[in-house]
């Protein structure tokens, strides 16, 4: 019999149930949006992380016990996680394409001007300032707790580790501040939704890089991480570096010369 170097899945009952979660809350928030109660957004959003934790906990079985992940597969992993990550920044990509239509050569309904007229912009030297000092503090955390790993220094590792979950949700905390305290809506003009879509898919984002991170933390505590085995925290930090990089562009764009 030959043996193949690759990893052929068991059968697995998590793609189905995340995809259940997933059309429950798109539903849900649907509802919710039209008046309707929250009571199947918080099923849907309940199911999701549900799965999530199962089927992650499928995976570090794979990867960490059972020696499934070999070098062959963790070269496929990486593209998978190159892939994916192009993919946001196409996501993305198309936001700054709607942003830069609309303020380059701004239409008679915006009064010729950009920002619009009647819109009263953030001041890029305040909070955005401050949350860029953040993320990018964040990035050098993540990668002192890289280099941590690489060096087989565990306690380094959880200290860079804890330092930039701190800083994400620092950030997330001072973006919620913003959004509380800024003076137009998603509703005010292309102006109005073109920040809050953009900033908003980005905080997101910065949440699921920190869900990313804790269970991180957490395997690093367990021992799951090696020097020469961590792939699980390289697409963490990959995906992290990777929002930092979108917010310097969103800071730039939006808040310094869209302002």
């Amino acid at each position: 019999m030959l043996r193949s170097p690759f990893h052929l899945v068991e059968f697995s009952p998590w793609p189905f149930t995340a995809a259940m979660g997933a059309l429950f809350l798109t539903v849900g928030l649907v509802s919710w949006f039209h008046g309707g109660g929250v009571l199947l957004v918080v099923f849907g959003f309940a199911v999701i992380v549900l799965t999530m934790i199962q089927w992650w906990r499928d995976v570090v079985r794979e990867g960490t016990y059972q020696g499934h992940h070999t070098s062959w597969v963790g070269g496929n992993l990486r593209w998978g996680m190159v892939l994916f990550i192009f993919s946001e920044v196409c996501f993305f990509f198309s936001f700054f394409w709607g942003f830069f239509h609309s303020s380059l050569v701004p239409t008679v309904e915006l009064g010729c001007v950009w920002p619009p007229v009647g819109v009263m912009p953030l001041n890029s030297f305040k909070v955005p300032l401050l949350n860029t000092a953040v993320l990018l503090g964040s990035g050098v955390s993540v990668t002192w707790a890289h280099h941590g790993l690489m060096s087989g220094n565990r306690e380094e590792a959880l200290y860079g580790l804890g330092l930039t979950v701190l800083l994400g949700v620092y950030f997330t905390v001072l973006q919620w501040g913003e959004y509380e305290e800024v003076s137009f809506s998603i509703a005010d003009s292309v102006y109005g939704s073109s920040f809050f879509v953009m900033t908003g898919f980005h905080g997101l984002h910065v949440l699921i890089g920190s869900v990313f991170l804790v269970v991180c933390v957490i395997r690093c505590y367990l021992h799951h991480f090696s020097v020469t085995h961590h792939f699980g925290f390289e697409a963490a930090a990959w995906y992290w570096h990777f929002v930092d990089v979108v917010w310097i562009f969103l800071y730039l764009c939006i808040y310094w010369w869209g302002s």
